[in-house]
């Protein structure tokens, strides 16, 4: 990956939408040679997948937490246990497996308060391992990005 892969991504991360015509312009190259390297970019794995972001607020999803989990034990099945619930929520939207004090911190987008705490009592207490559940609720975002911070990486990435 050279520095007009990286032009490329940065470009994509703005706008994941643009035209193969406008993705090589802004990046300097022809349309041919730029779409081989977008078709390269994702046959490697770095570009993911294609996405719109939707506003939480505007789709009804008012409440934002941060739910710091711990187990009572890390034995697989508990683990197992754990990991089909939150891929089974979809009002999970992130989960991290964390070192310190907590074994996970999820990500939570919720309808209401109300509707926070039914997911929590009936779904996330409802895992025999998970032994405490620490709540944060967002007041308000300041900076919200899905933009990786790619002049930092330094080249070449494998």
């Amino acid at each position: 990956m050279d520095q007009t892969d990286r032009r490329i991504l940065s470009e994509l991360q703005k706008n994941g939408r643009l035209s193969s015509q406008a993705l090589a312009e802004r990046v300097g190259l022809s349309a041919t040679p730029c779409w081989r390297r977008v078709r390269r970019l994702v046959k490697n794995g770095v570009i993911a997948r294609y996405v719109a972001i939707l506003d939480p607020e505007r789709v009804g999803l008012h409440v934002t937490a941060y739910a710091q989990v711990s187990l009572e034990d890390h034995h697989p099945d508990s683990v197992a246990e754990f990991d089909r619930m939150v891929k089974d929520l979809p009002e999970i939207l992130e989960c991290h497996a964390m070192s310190g004090q907590h074994d996970y911190q999820l990500k939570v987008a919720c309808e209401s308060i109300g509707a926070y705490d039914q997911l929590l009592s009936n779904h996330i207490l409802r895992v025999k391992a998970v032994h405490t559940v620490n709540t944060s609720f967002v007041l308000r975002t300041n900076k919200s990005t899905t933009e990786l911070p790619l002049g930092l990486v330094s080249f070449p990435i494998q």
